[in-house]
């Protein structure tokens, strides 16, 4: 890893890490500040959920009404928007433009003549990528801990809030190598954020339908959002090694073939 490419690139990016840390914990906390007030008209507000589809209520997040008025179940069914679908999108555009800028900006040439290695830049830009991820993600999970203790009522169990954070880091991490494998495989340089933000929507939209009733959700494990186990709420709720196993092998094939094409790719044309 290149000391000073990585500290060129931290800077960079620094201003997008901050604003998009910014703007999804105000998101988590001001979204969980409403807890309170479901709990305060807990009666009330069960007659109107038994309005809304039940469809609706699962593509939402919320398993069955019960879990609007646990505190776990009220944040899972909020980080699946905010973290899981908003934080993937952060780090499937932030990884994709990370290496495409330097061919798509022409200062390819100009990198590659410095003593640096084309494993080397790789490596460092990865590294700040995934760096990028794991600090939105440590910022935002610090922040939902905070809210949960400040509007939680009655008993909080630490347990299924820290695994389910993991998934969503794990997620955020497979979205960021298959953001480097879309960069490499691209034939010309040019922007792709409306593409992976496209992907991630597609993405998040089949998992959606495969938890409607009465739809065999199978097709949903095409989608990675799917891997994660959101059932905060069931005793048995813990790390599942076959989701870990999936998500790090599926991520470290994508980083291994990024990788690979990319020490062989014309990058200065």
């Amino acid at each position: 890893m290149n000391r000073i490419l990585f500290f060129m690139e931290m800077r960079r990016n620094a201003r997008s890490l901050l604003l998009w840390s910014l703007v999804i914990s105000a998101l988590v906390f001001f979204t969980m500040s409403f807890f309170h007030t479901v709990m305060q008209y807990q009666q009330q507000i069960a007659g109107m959920v038994q309005l809304i589809p039940a469809v609706a209520m699962k593509m939402r997040g919320f398993s069955n009404i019960n879990d609007i008025f646990s505190v776990m179940g009220f944040y899972a069914a909020n980080n699946i928007i905010y973290m899981m679908l908003v934080g993937s999108i952060f780090a499937i555009v932030l990884s994709s433009n990370i290496l495409l800028k330097e061919e798509f900006g022409k200062t390819a040439e100009y990198l590659m003549s410095r003593p640096i290695s084309r494993n080397e830049i790789f490596l460092t830009k990865l590294t700040l990528a995934f760096l990028n991820i794991f600090i939105l993600n440590l910022i935002v999970t610090l922040v939902g801990f905070v809210a949960i203790r400040v509007y939680k009522e009655g008993s909080f169990n630490i347990d299924p809030f820290l695994v389910i954070s993991l998934y969503t880091l794990l997620l955020n991490l497979l979205f960021g190598a298959l953001g480097f494998f879309i960069s490499v495989v691209m034939k010309r340089a040019r922007p792709v954020t409306f593409f992976c933000v496209g992907l991630a929507l597609v993405l998040y939209f089949l998992y959606s339908i495969s938890k409607m009733t009465g739809v065999d959700g199978t097709f949903g494990y095409l989608s990675p959002f799917k891997w994660v186990n959101v059932e905060v709420l069931s005793p048995s709720y813990t790390f599942e090694m076959w989701r870990i196993g999936l998500f790090a092998g599926i991520a470290g094939l994508l980083i291994s073939v990024s990788n690979f094409i990319y020490r062989k790719k014309d990058i200065l044309t």
